[in-house]
């Protein structure tokens, strides 16, 4: 109940003390809007493609057959075979891994050794893909080391993630 009031509660509060220091409010909020449409111009190109590379990755049958190559692999390492979908598509798209979440806990159930492996590869991931995207549209240098440890971070997260669902 508190939590619902602390959004009103705190623009309010921001409001108030900046009246008080005699700040415009509105014309301030309106200088910072205008600073967002230069970054959209130059974040969008980057998220569509981040965007289109999800879906053909999924509609050419890549994420198939990739799935089908690592499927021994993760098969040593511990994660389930129905949660790899779940690790290849979640650094691409976020909604994608919903969709596969919410196949998975409908076909084995919520309770499920599978469905709490694909929780915990679903919560302790990141769409590594579209945060780059974000985070380096405007940089200049490549951000391949970083989007690598990423990717690194994500797979080893989700292998101790269903080691650590094997043992609860």
């Amino acid at each position: 109940m508190i939590y619902a009031l602390l959004v009103p509660v705190l623009f309010i509060a921001v409001t108030v003390f900046a009246a008080l220091r005699r700040v415009k409010v509105y014309d301030s909020f309106a200088e910072g809007v205008k600073g967002v449409v230069p970054l959209l111009r130059s974040l969008f190109p980057y998220l569509a493609a981040i965007l289109i590379l999800a879906e053909l990755f999924e509609a050419s049958g890549l994420s198939a057959a990739l799935e089908r190559a690592l499927a021994p692999a993760f098969s040593f390492l511990g994660i389930p075979q129905e949660v790899a979908p779940l690790v290849l598509v979640k650094p691409f798209s976020g909604s994608g891994a919903v969709a596969l979440l919410s196949e998975i806990f409908k076909k084995y159930g919520a309770d499920s050794y599978i469905a709490r492996c694909a929780s915990v590869v679903y919560a302790s991931g990141e769409t590594v893909f579209y945060l780059s995207a974000v985070y380096f549209a405007g940089c200049r240098k490549k951000p391949v080391l970083p989007i690598l440890i990423a990717l690194a971070v994500n797979f080893l997260a989700a292998v101790f993630g269903c080691f650590l669902c094997r043992l609860l």
